[in-house]
């Protein structure tokens, strides 16, 4: 069968569009979901790492969210090139290739913690991150043709759902085993030949955690391989880099792959630090190793919200909903900034339940009406998944100048730009044709 290869969104809630799905291969959704439930999780373990090696490395905040920018500039990186190989494998083997090179960022793992430098652990986010992207090229586009056009927002939303699964459960585990490691003593009382033995011992805990990782995604990996050729007939326009650059003319869409910069930007930067300001005296006042574990909170709420989303966005207009949703993370992240304890810790935290839509929503509004060119779409919007390294890198660079709390503002900013991308696509979409 003949397909599209991305989103194909709803213009309108109920605007008689066929019921039918886009794409004949019952089951498949289920695939689906367990690759956002994987890269989801694998995303979201940074949290807890960023603490344990920011004490290992005697790192400052500015120093500590280079794992974060190493990790999403990859989608700067491989976004384009990534859907170019995706068209030429189709997206079953496209997958299996992310999947495998997320096998290969786990392994460098090993390399990493036997040699204890912090450049070693860097380069191993990177290439886990690669394959991470080339999943994530793949799951996006595929989930919204596993169904009615006229439902592409709620689908892709409840597949989102999956995703928030993965970063609720991953840090929680990996708190208990990572941070929960912390010894008493610390990397900033040790120096020379204990330093190195110290950041060894520690480090092997990581690996120990990625090892385990490995072992997952080549199960996973096999099992999608066993059905790759499910897609049959699938075709993909073939299109210039240019041509894929071009759409960022359509006001829209360039506005929308804007807002996934932002929004990435804002919740990788809340969530890599949100340990490390809920264990500030005013705020908490325990040590990470201890409140670790309230990193999920901040992802549980996006996996409850995304549920609900789900439901929400089949009865209200998508645009107005993600304005609604941007104001009320404005508004958490205000109050958490001017008060202190469980106010402000609690506050923050409920940020998650703020995000919970807005990547799927911001999405599916870029790419309305995009046609057989959502694949260079969803390229380019990956490419803008990169706001995970540029703004994390800011906010932390802003807190070591400043405070964690100050640098709120930061975030604060990108969501009232998202507010206003919402109210203004809260009309259906053109065709593209329009702006060719």
């Amino acid at each position: 069968m003949a397909m599209a290869p991305g989103v194909g969104a709803a213009t309108a809630v109920g605007d008689g569009a066929s019921d039918a799905p886009q794409v004949d291969a019952p089951g498949l959704n289920y695939f689906v979901f367990a690759l956002f439930f994987i890269f989801g999780g694998i995303t979201s373990l940074n949290d807890v790492i960023i603490p344990k090696l920011k004490e290992l490395f005697t790192l400052n905040f500015f120093e500590a969210s280079l794992v974060q920018f190493c990790f999403f500039i990859a989608y700067a990186v491989v976004g384009i090139p990534g859907a170019r190989l995706v068209k030429k494998l189709g997206y079953m083997r496209g997958a299996v290739a992310g999947l495998v090179t997320m096998m290969a960022g786990c392994l460098l793992f090993i390399p990493a913690s036997q040699t204890a430098l912090f450049p070693m652990f860097l380069f191993a986010y990177f290439i886990l991150a690669t394959g991470v992207v080339l999943v994530q090229i793949v799951a996006n586009p595929l989930i919204s043709l596993l169904g009615p056009e006229r439902t592409t927002h709620s689908r892709l939303t409840f597949a989102q759902a999956f995703n928030s699964l993965g970063t609720t459960l991953f840090p929680l585990v990996g708190a208990g085993i990572i941070l929960g490691s912390i010894a008493n003593v610390t990397a900033a009382d040790l120096s020379g030949e204990a330093l190195q033995t110290y950041r060894q011992t520690e480090s092997a805990i990581i690996t120990s955690t990625y090892m385990s990782l490995a072992a997952a995604l080549a199960l996973v990996a096999g099992a999608v391989w066993l059905f790759r050729n499910r897609l049959k007939g699938e075709t993909h326009e073939q299109t210039s880099l240019a041509d894929g650059l071009a759409l960022l003319k359509r006001p829209r869409f360039g506005y929308g792959a804007a807002c996934i910069f932002l929004y990435v930007g804002a919740e990788v930067a809340i969530g890599s630090f949100i340990i490390n300001y809920l264990a500030q005296e005013e705020i908490l006042g325990r040590p990470e190793s201890v409140i670790g574990w309230m990193v999920t909170l901040y992802w549980l709420g996006a996996l409850i919200g995304r549920f609900i989303g789900s439901l929400v966005l089949r009865l209200v207009s998508p645009g107005l909903t993600l304005a609604a949703v941007a104001a009320g993370a404005i508004t958490l992240i205000l109050i958490s900034a001017n008060t202190t304890g469980t106010l402000a810790g609690y506050s923050l935290l409920a940020v998650g339940l703020m995000n919970a839509i807005m990547f799927p929503t911001i999405f599916s509004l870029a790419c309305e009406k995009l046609g057989p060119r959502a694949a260079d779409g969803s390229g380019i919007i990956n490419v803008a998944i990169c706001g995970g390294a540029i703004v994390p890198v800011m906010f932390g660079a802003l807190a070591d100048a400043t405070s964690l709390a100050f640098a709120l503002v930061l975030p604060a900013v990108c969501y009232a730009i998202i507010g206003a991308f919402g109210f203004y696509a809260r009309r259906p979409a053109v065709d593209t044709a329009t702006f060719e």
